[in-house]
């Protein structure tokens, strides 16, 4: 503690007894043994000495106890300075008792029979080295060495603290859960060290913006959570919200440069404060999660539909992840047509659905966006490429020059291990690489452009095909494709079906197909419904089709009958 030592960087001592012969005994002998010097207080009632504690500090308590019965008052010390050595005067030596008030918090026991001057400075000395030492170990055990923000294991403790407490005062107590947008960015353009430097420069703003009694910890990575008590109403929780949104969108100076990052806010409000720390922390977390799906850099409380929205999201975590576990995955195909003269069927997309044992067929959409956020899109990813991979095998053993395409999630590109998982997959089946065709969304790419780029090159040296997929949904541009190693383009479909309804729509794909073709890239139109549509994109110039026209996605053995051609 800054205040523990008196002028001169002496030891602040606290003695606390009530017989005055002894008090001056002991005083005497630290005045002739200390020549440093100290500053020595005398308190003889516990009252008296508490205050000087709240009020000044100590290097030291000197404890004089009339008889091992008052040890109880070695726990009201340490309550009232837990970071201040507490060294125990007893009239007589105990070894029972010496344990006993090691497990209330004090660092030595000595008998006053046995006092004189070295063996008190020794103890003196001791104590304080070894109080700083706990201190220090209960600091990093407690804190988060990056930020010195409390870590998640304070934070919990503190809830469960306000919790309790709420429970006697009916005080109001909230939580909020923050996640910085798109952090990945800042570490993957600046580095891992300016990501470290936003982290530490962020930790020091949301700090200096709260109150004394509040608290802000860094649960992980790149979260934070708050805990607030006393707030007079939800309506002021929302005002903090959106003062710590202000806060920590202002610029961050970095070397030779500087960062802007928003923030994901969720909020929950204790209504019951007998509620685990664990379910109110869940309860802010799905309400963060809630304001990323509706945009990011924004606040949402948690509420009645929240909470619908959590449970169901829990259980269909916990479903899906046995879903891989039962084989309860399967692989459809839709048929891919080139325009070759005629319309043929010369590839197929592998597209993965869930057959839910309650709710039947479930579509990608209604899983992969959890498997995303959860990890599990990984496992699944893996799943889909051995199933593809397999059935190509099948199918080129009389269609040799069929492909397959498989999509690639944002999770997945950021997977270290993926180049070597692939190159092992496609080595040890002995497929060959140029029938596999690989599928990026317009969407991913945007997100993640540097890591994209490195981990396309390594999936291009594996001599699988590229596709950048969705294209024309504007996140993207023509210009930057050059420095990616991509084959084909898909145009997303929302453009294709304004084909005929906006006159503008076809110079618009056919500038888009002319220029995909000056970078080499062959042309994709996806969904194609109508024969008119079909006719206008072979007009414009693409090179193939996918679409309802075509087919829809299908299990294994309705795709084969599809690749004997298609009647257009």
């Amino acid at each position: 503690m800054d205040d523990t030592r008196g002028s001169g960087g002496a030891a602040r001592v606290l003695l606390i007894e009530d017989d005055t012969h002894d008090a001056m005994l002991i005083a005497e002998m630290l005045r002739t043994t200390w020549p440093e010097g100290l500053v020595l207080l005398h308190a003889s009632r516990l009252e008296h000495a508490t205050q000087e504690l709240l009020d000044h500090g100590a290097s030291c308590v000197l404890l004089g106890l009339r008889d091992l019965s008052e040890f109880h008052l070695i726990a009201h010390v340490h309550t009232s300075a837990p970071d201040v050595a507490i060294i125990v005067l007893t009239p007589e030596a105990d070894e029972d008792g010496a344990l006993q008030a090691l497990r209330a918090g004090a660092q030595d026991l000595l008998p006053k029979s046995e006092l004189n001057p070295r063996v008190l400075r020794r103890a003196l000395a001791y104590a304080i080295e070894r109080k700083r030492s706990e201190v220090q170990l209960a600091q990093l055990a407690l804190h988060d060495p990056l930020t010195g923000l409390p870590n998640r294991a304070l934070f919990f403790d503190r809830l469960g603290v306000a919790l309790d407490r709420s429970q006697r005062t009916s005080a109001s107590v909230a939580v909020l859960f923050l996640d910085v947008d798109n952090f990945k960015e800042v570490n993957d353009s600046l580095g891992h060290a300016a990501g470290d430097e936003v982290l530490a420069a962020l930790a020091e703003r949301l700090q200096a913006m709260l109150r004394p009694m509040d608290t802000v910890a860094r649960f992980g990575g790149d979260e934070f959570t708050f805990l607030f008590e006393d707030l007079a109403s939800e309506r002021e929780v929302v005002l903090i919200a959106e003062r710590i949104s202000r806060v920590a969108a202002a610029p961050i100076g970095l070397d030779g440069g500087q960062a802007l990052v928003t923030v994901s806010i969720g909020i929950a409000m204790v209504g019951d404060p007998n509620i685990p720390p664990e379910t109110v922390i869940r309860e802010a977390d799905a309400a963060m999660y809630r304001a990323k799906e509706l945009g990011r850099s924004r606040y949402e409380l948690f509420d009645d539909r929240s909470r619908t929205r959590a449970m169901e999201r829990l259980e269909l975590e916990a479903a899906l992840r046995l879903a891989i576990e039962r084989s309860e995955l399967r692989v459809h195909y839709q048929p891919r047509v080139s325009f070759n003269g005629s319309v043929q069927v010369t590839g197929f997309e592998a597209l993965v659905r869930w057959q839910h044992p309650e709710r039947g067929l479930l579509a990608p959409g209604e899983f992969l966006p959890l498997a995303e956020e959860t990890g599990l899109v990984l496992g699944i990813g893996e799943f889909v490429f051995q199933e593809a991979l397999t059935q190509l095998d099948r199918w080129r053993a009389t269609n040799p020059e069929l492909t397959i395409s498989i999509n690639l999630s944002s999770r997945q590109l950021e997977d270290t291990g993926l180049v070597a998982s692939l190159a092992g997959a496609l080595h040890g089946r002995g497929s060959d690489p140029n029938a596999l065709c690989l599928e990026i969304s317009e969407t991913a790419l945007a997100d993640h452009p540097d890591l994209a780029a490195r981990v396309l090159g390594g999936l291009k040296t594996l001599g699988v095909g590229l596709t950048i997929d969705n294209y024309g949904t504007g996140l993207g541009s023509l210009a930057n494709l050059r420095l990616m190693p991509f084959d084909t383009l898909k145009i997303d479909g929302s453009l294709i079906g304004d084909l005929l309804s906006e006159p503008n729509q076809g110079p618009v794909v056919g500038a888009v197909v002319e220029l995909a073709h000056a970078l080499g890239l062959s042309v994709i139109a996806e969904g194609v419904e109508t024969d008119a549509q079909l006719d206008q994109v072979r007009t414009l110039g693409c090179d193939g089709a996918q679409g309802f026209l075509f087919g829809h996605p299908v299990p294994e053995d309705e795709a084969q009958s599809m690749l004997n051609g298609v009647a257009c």
